[in-house]
């Protein structure tokens, strides 16, 4: 049995240790926001957060995570109340045709908790790992840019702030 603490929550898993946690995430838990891109940790499109740090989901198998506390774009925020980075993705139109954002909202977060106000040098470093073939690049880190500007990147996301 595996146990994951997922956006505040633990589950009880009966999986394969070596299932990699975006499967988990995604059939296990019925949680797709991370999606499978190219399944060796070289897009970006299944990246969550892992105890603070931005994580291709892909490639970590559920027995490395033990219990460090896993973050998606799930907890962030819901539909009818996006977190602070899903409203500026929004509002910048920062998704064509969306396939990478989740992913891009994720590696965005962990570094907003990590510093609220970088700078733009360190904001296009932190995303460079991250793909967008539809090339919203310049939207999606002005939408950080705003989030940092704003002071907002320390909001709590949806299950905590309850």
């Amino acid at each position: 049995m595996i146990q994951l603490t997922v956006n505040g929550t633990t589950h009880s898993l009966d999986i394969d240790p070596a299932t990699p946690l975006l499967y988990a995430l995604r059939e296990d838990l019925g949680l797709n926001g991370a999606k499978f891109g190219c399944g060796l940790g070289q897009c970006g499109a299944c990246t969550v957060i892992v105890d603070g740090q931005p994580t291709f989901s892909c490639l970590l198998p559920v027995s490395a995570v033990g219990k460090r506390p896993v973050r998606t774009i799930e907890g962030l925020g819901t539909a009818r109340k996006p977190g602070a980075l899903q409203q500026a993705f929004i509002d910048h139109q920062a998704a064509q045709c969306g396939y990478c954002i989740a992913g891009m909202i994720m590696r965005a977060q962990a570094l907003l908790d990590r510093n609220p106000h970088p700078d733009d040098a360190e904001i296009r470093a932190h995303m460079e790992p991250n793909l967008c073939r539809c090339g919203t690049h310049m939207r999606i880190l002005a939408a950080i840019r705003a989030v940092a500007d704003a002071g907002k990147a320390g909001i709590k996301p949806a299950t905590e702030a309850a």
